[in-house]
């Protein structure tokens, strides 16, 4: 593989220096470096989407700008380079993600389209009258609607587990609401809203005894620590690269063999092909069958560096130290007159989601900005949650690996001028 254009090195091919210096990690993202409205930047939205480091959009030029060709098609040379790197982020992946297998690695658009694909392809041949469908109610909008659909097409009850009063999952609830009829199983893993970390492997486990297939949405749980598909123990497991620390346009869904053996295409065309003739079309096996088209070659292979990068953090001290930021942050803004956090669950990761009395998340948002401080302002993509909150929306602030004490501080002093602006 060496020399391959804008590739990332194989996965084993160097020893990796693990660290979690927060200077030499910050030092890895030159947007950070930047002024906005004449303040220097304060970024606190990456559970949006989170930036990318130098290596990350370093590969990417070099492809660009070296190797630009088609993947799995031609035979010269720059097709070749192209496929090559392509193909390795694949197993990056599946090693990233400690997949039993590289052919249960779909290198999809993002989680929206992941999640999408399974509610046709999986969905559509599975469920039926009278089935069920069960999520809880702090989903992201993609990973509700989905099913939402999937429910009204073949008529199947689509039920919403609640919350507990802190935004835990109300379990209890949920073991009742899980019954023989249920199908599927859809969760976040880590809610984009209130943080709340969900306990997938009970979930996976009492699913299973009923039956159910489960799919885990991980776009707010794989950029914060380790995870493992096979301890996890679900069925599907989607995340996206934007929030990886990698481009947009590219995300995973990794799902068992032998379901995605059974799964018609999604799409159709080029790339996904065995044989066509003019009565019928055969197609190749997963993943190949789930990636009609040319891919996302260039998200790719930015996906690509972005995994050796995160790879080369020691991750569990990167993850402790998001936790000091959280706890930090969430102490904090608690002390101020008229502020409320929302999501305060026990083992909260990354989100911090607050609201301040009288003021709208989008008047917190804009002062914000004008202090050089970027948060998230608004209702998330999870409408029923807000519903149920009573709330038009909240402000977010998000921490990824690159934030530091001092980010912390900036917004605690940017909200308290919030509060005077709008007192």
């Amino acid at each position: 593989m060496a020399g391959v254009i804008g590739s990332a090195p194989p996965v084993g091919a160097s020893k990796r220096t693990l660290t979690s210096d927060p200077a030499t990690i910050r030092a890895a993202f030159p947007v950070l470096g930047r002024q906005v409205r004449g303040r220097p930047l304060v970024y606190l939205d990456s559970a949006a989407s989170a930036q990318m480091p130098k290596v990350a959009v370093d590969a990417m030029v070099r492809h660009q700008t070296e190797g630009h060709a088609n993947v799995h098609r031609g035979v010269h040379t720059l097709s070749y380079e192209a496929t090559e790197a392509y193909d390795a982020v694949r197993e990056q992946v599946r090693t990233f993600f400690n997949a039993p297998s590289v052919n249960e690695i779909v290198l999809a658009h993002g989680t929206t389209s992941a999640i999408n694909l399974v509610a046709r392809s999986w969905g559509d041949a599975h469920v039926q009258r009278g089935d069920e469908i069960l999520v809880p109610l702090l989903e992201h909008h993609s990973n509700f609607v989905p099913w939402q659909m999937l429910a009204q097409r073949t008529g199947a009850t689509l039920k919403v587990a609640p919350l507990l009063a802190d935004g835990a999952l109300d379990q209890d609830a949920f073991e009742r609401l899980l019954t023989d009829r249920t199908r599927m199983v859809a969760v976040a893993h880590v809610s984009n809203v209130l943080g709340t970390q969900l306990p997938i492997r009970w979930i996976a486990d009492l699913a299973h005894r009923r039956g159910a297939v489960v799919l885990v949405d991980g776009a707010q749980s794989a950029p914060h620590f380790p995870v493992d598909v096979q301890a996890l123990g679900c069925d599907f497991f989607v995340c996206s690269g934007h929030k990886l620390y990698g481009p947009t346009g590219v995300g995973v869904l990794w799902g068992r063999l032998p379901l995605l053996e059974s799964m018609a295409p999604y799409e159709t065309g080029g790339g996904m092909i065995e044989r066509v003739t003019v009565e019928r079309t055969t197609f190749v096996p997963p993943p190949g069958r789930f990636e009609a088209g040319t891919p996302p070659i260039l998200p790719v292979v930015g996906l690509g560096a972005a995994i050796e990068w995160l790879s080369s953090l020691d991750r569990t001290a990167v993850a402790a130290h998001e936790h000091t930021l959280l706890t930090r942050a969430t102490e904090r803004l608690a002390e101020l007159p008229g502020l409320r956090i929302v999501g305060t669950a026990p083992g909260k990761v990354s989100v911090l989601s607050f609201v301040i009395d009288g003021v709208h998340p989008h008047d917190i948002g804009t002062v914000l900005d004008a202090e050089g401080i970027a948060i998230r302002a608004g209702h998330h993509c999870a409408q029923p949650l807000m519903h149920q909150l009573g709330l038009p929306g909240t402000a977010r602030a998000s921490f990824g690996a690159y934030n530091t004490a001092a980010d912390v501080d900036a917004l605690v002093q940017g909200v308290a001028r919030v509060r005077k602006v709008f007192a």
